[in-house]
């Protein structure tokens, strides 16, 4: 729905009017210092009962689920095959090039001496001995098995953890990740009846400290989901995190986000006092909100290295019969993948190895 011009106005005038007055400096501190215990709190009291489910999700993220698997085989060999003719004409370009140097090669190597040519032979027996052991196999990790993996950021209770785990059923090539700087929320996640561990990962890990590392190397992720948790990080803070998960993507794989966005009713709601900085509250019970534009949306994960296919204000209206209230629910949603490069240095691998 299209707000009209008297509405934005309204809504634009009652933003002035609640962020006049900032909370003072060393509160600020406070909150950003102790964040994750306000969360652990609001857990411990809300447990899993204040958020519904998101059943939505698949509606909106298609791309949660596994692709076709012939798709994606057919996408494997195309690539497969621009690769080799890439390293073929590499090879064709060098080999005219190579041919003096090999002979000249050749012709240094027929006078070794014999006790030189018994020491390259053992080298050359060193070495096939190497080749035969073949390379060191990386180091297991939950999931390491799993060829599509997902992984939830601020999983909270599991409202959007479960609904994935419940269609994942039919696809046990799939494993989802789920953190939380809250530890309350992920032992709520854990203790759960329908979480298994076979299938799932949760963990708890706080996404602004760039030297965490994660129970999973990079670059090996499909799908991060990223619903309703930027808005609760500094603003300051924000481009770092993005930044660090675009580095779990795997070349092709997508970010999808969906949080607050400008003049939502939960942000004409604030009282004057709880303001931190612009479009950025602190709640009552020391959680924090954020209400992003598009366009900024489209600078934070542009500068990550990502390519938009989806940016979006989603703008309805929500009645309240029973009080006879109108509410204007405003949310901005995306998907952005990360670009999948050919470089000539990956041709020249594959060829060296094929």
């Amino acid at each position: 729905m299209q707000w009209s011009k008297e509405e934005e106005a309204a809504a634009r005038k009652k933003v002035e009017e609640n962020s006049a007055v900032r909370v003072l400096l060393e509160e600020q501190v406070k909150y950003e210092s102790e964040a994750s215990k306000y969360w652990d709190t609001f857990y411990k009291i809300h447990k899993n009962k204040f958020f519904k489910d998101r059943n939505w999700l698949l509606r909106e993220f298609p791309e949660i689920l596994p692709v076709d698997q012939n798709t994606e085989e057919k996408a494997k060999e195309f690539l497969w095959d621009h690769v080799k003719t890439n390293a073929a004409n590499s090879f064709s370009r060098m080999h005219c090039a190579t041919m003096l140097e090999e002979k000249n090669h050749y012709k240094k190597s027929s006078v070794l001496s014999d006790g030189q040519s018994k020491a390259g032979s053992n080298f050359s027996n060193l070495d096939s001995e190497e080749h035969r052991k073949g390379p060191l196999k990386p180091e297991p990790f939950p999931g390491s098995n799993a060829t599509f993996r997902i992984l939830e950021v601020g999983c909270g209770a599991g409202n959007s953890v479960f609904p994935i785990l419940d269609t994942l059923q039919n696809a046990p090539e799939s494993f989802l990740y789920c953190c939380d700087f809250s530890s309350g929320a992920v032992e709520l996640v854990k203790s759960h009846s329908a979480y298994r561990a076979a299938q799932c990962c949760a963990f708890v890990h706080d996404v602004c400290d760039d030297g965490l590392p994660y129970p999973f190397p990079d670059g090996i992720l499909d799908v991060i989901l990223l619903v309703f948790v930027l808005s609760s990080i500094h603003p300051d803070r924000m481009q770092g995190v993005v930044n660090r998960l675009s580095k779990l993507l795997k070349p092709g794989g997508m970010l999808l986000f969906r949080d607050y966005g400008r003049y939502d009713k939960t942000q004409l709601r604030f009282k004057m006092g709880h303001c931190l900085s612009e479009n950025f509250y602190v709640r009552g019970d020391g959680t924090r909100a954020y209400f992003f534009t598009k366009g900024e949306v489209h600078n934070m994960f542009c500068k990550a290295g990502l390519d938009e296919k989806q940016n979006l204000v989603d703008r309805r209206l929500q009645v309240n019969r029973k009080k006879q209230v109108k509410m204007h629910r405003v949310w901005v949603q995306g998907k952005f993948q990360k670009p999948l490069h050919l470089t000539q240095k990956n041709s020249n691998l594959i060829f060296s190895l094929s």
